[in-house]
């Protein structure tokens, strides 16, 4: 058994980093004291002795140290050695666990099964109802007929292959309220279109992912201002309010920006680089699009089938799932899940206020809600239409959770290893690191821009380093610091979508895949160079508005249009220099 494991290259891999891991973690279990989580290094709690670390301040574990983004950073490195994400994910865990236990067995299951697997089911049953029902509602679309009706129209309508990348890209432009959304609905609707111009899954999963983010930190009304502005709430820095203070850092978030323009001029330019080319002439020339076929059969679809078909469910599942936002928002007055007693003086009247019921919503009951809406419509309108059968949409709720498993048991695997890492401590780790940087105030922009694509590629999640990042930020830069702060916020929000876009481990790029039905490792690591070429120009971007700012607060909006001209050009490079190695192997 053992020489048939170790006869793949893979295997000896995986062993061999496992192996050198396991020393390493032994050798660091000697060596680390980090400071004690319960008194914070003090050694006492009002004037008691600390009974965890015994009055020393100190103890054995890892919270707080490099050591609380290890199991992150050997997740992702597995993933893309291997391409075996579910094993990646829970090596993980258990490496979590683990370091939470300190290699106490015992404890280490409690952790993994508890803290890990439980929380992590618990925390995203409403994106899995979420992901189910919409899974469910493409296989009844698609055995309606709607789905092909829609690829005839857009045979018909969209003619070229440039065509096809604006029409994917203008779609996730408008569906800006949030990316889970954002991901499985574009999915389901332009598959057909991009299908029939011979355009890779991967390309696919890359639009859609570069269209999801960027997108909704970009726009004042989505469930990601709600969550940054819930952030920065009650802070007087520029722009008075937070949602003020969020819309004055949309002119410098230079990766959402610059992401979406690149989509747009690498379409136009008609090139790619890095393994996605690869994938492109594959499906150019061999039809080879890289899909994994989870939908129904086009043989399983009526041949009568109606655009509207598809075109109304969705319009009914947008419709309703904004209304279902605001409405466990507060907009309507109390919900029924919370009332002004539970919460005491805590408790805001969002009756009527759209921005504010945004602030207040919680996207993992909103979005449910209004799918499950949308899926007894759909249900209704297609038996009423005669287009399927009573059976036939009781069958498709379990083909559609069937579809959904794969990102379903990577949301679970992803989400139980951001709990692992919280649990040692990320937060209080990045903290520390920025604690000195003061002296560097112009470069601090580029600073943070980094540390948070760091901390969100490790943990996955943009929501989650924007919340250990900006009160942070906030008290790194005071409320006399201008342009130069709000310059600060953009860059700890844009690495959180730079990180969260490049991480195999995120939530959004798990969508993104489940959305395209493309292989999730193909989709990371398709995406990567794309990410890394905007993340560069970015990087350079935030120097160059934090230096302007020495010369007067509004010089530093001139780093705009300089970040898209480096972008086109930076482009345009790659371009010559890849059209230049292709006639030099021709």
């Amino acid at each position: 058994m053992l020489k048939e494991f170790f006869k793949s290259k893979k295997n000896i891999v995986m062993a061999s980093i496992l192996a050198v891991l396991l020393i390493a973690f032994i050798v660091c279990s000697i060596a680390v004291k980090a400071d004690c989580p319960l008194c914070g290094g003090e050694g006492e709690i009002l004037t008691v002795k600390c009974v965890d670390c015994d009055g020393t301040g100190k103890t054995d574990g890892y919270y707080g140290t490099f050591m609380s983004l290890a199991a992150p950073i050997i997740a992702i490195a597995l993933a893309l050695i291997t391409k075996e994400v579910y094993s990646s994910l829970f090596i993980g865990v258990v490496i979590g666990g683990l370091l939470n236990a300190t290699y106490n067995l015992p404890k280490t299951m409690d952790f993994i099964i508890n803290d890990g697997l439980i929380e992590a089911v618990k925390g995203t049953a409403g994106i899995f109802i979420f992901l189910v029902i919409l899974g469910a509602m493409v296989i009844l679309v698609n055995k309606a007929g709607g789905s092909l009706a829609f690829g005839r129209w857009a045979q018909k309508n969209i003619k070229t292959k440039l065509g096809a990348i604006i029409a994917t890209f203008v779609l996730g432009v408008l569906i800006f309220i949030d990316d889970y959304f954002n991901c499985l609905t574009i999915g389901s609707v332009m598959r057909p279109v991009t299908d029939g111009h011979k355009i890779s899954r991967s390309k696919l999963a890359f639009i859609i992912d570069a269209t999801a983010a960027p997108v909704c930190m970009i726009a004042p009304i989505s469930s990601w201002a709600a969550a940054v502005s819930t952030s920065v709430k009650g802070t007087d820095l520029e722009g008075g309010s937070s949602i003020g203070l969020f819309v004055s850092a949309i002119p410098f978030n230079f990766y959402s920006i610059l992401t979406l323009i690149f989509i747009v001029v690498i379409a136009i330019m008609g090139f790619d680089y890095g393994k996605m080319a690869g994938f492109e002439i594959k499906a150019h020339k061999d039809g080879d699009l890289g899909a994994i076929e989870a939908e129904e059969k086009e043989s399983d679809a009526r041949a009568d089938g109606r655009v509207l078909d598809l075109v109304l469910p969705i319009v009914v599942l947008i419709v309703a799932c904004v209304i279902a936002l605001i409405y466990v928002g507060g907009f309507f007055g109390e919900t029924v899940w919370y009332n002004e007693a539970d919460l005491g003086d805590d408790y805001t009247d969002y009756t009527g206020n759209f921005i504010g019921a945004f602030s207040n919503t919680d996207a993992t009951v909103g979005l449910p809600w209004g799918a499950l809406i949308a899926l007894i419509f759909t249900i209704v309108y297609l038996m009423c239409r005669k287009a399927i059968s009573f059976k036939e949409a009781m069958d498709s709720i379990p083909k559609g959770f069937i579809a959904m498993v794969p990102a379903i048991l990577i949301l679970t695997f992803a989400t139980a290893l951001k709990n692992m890492t919280g649990l040692l401590g990320s937060d209080v780790f990045v903290e520390n690191l920025l604690a000195g940087a003061d002296g560097l105030k112009l470069f601090l922009p580029a600073i943070i821009f980094i540390v948070a694509c760091v901390i969100a590629f490790s943990t996955g999640t943009s929501w989650g380093t924007f919340g250990i990042l900006i009160p942070i930020v906030l008290s790194v830069f005071g409320s006399g610091d201008g342009v130069i702060a709000t310059i600060g916020i953009s860059a700890c929000l844009a690495g959180a979508v730079c990180g969260d876009h490049c991480s195999p481990i995120s939530d959004t790029t798990i969508m993104a895949s489940a959305g395209a039905q493309c292989n999730h490792v193909d989709h990371v690591q398709t995406q990567l160079p794309y990410s890394i070429t905007v993340a560069g120009v970015s990087f350079v971007s935030f120097i160059l508005a934090g230096v302007l700012t020495a010369i007067a607060d509004w010089a530093a909006y001139l780093a705009i249009p300089v970040a898209i001209a480096l972008l086109v050009g930076t482009l345009f490079v790659i371009k010559y220099i890849t059209k230049k190695k292709e006639g030099q192997e021709a």
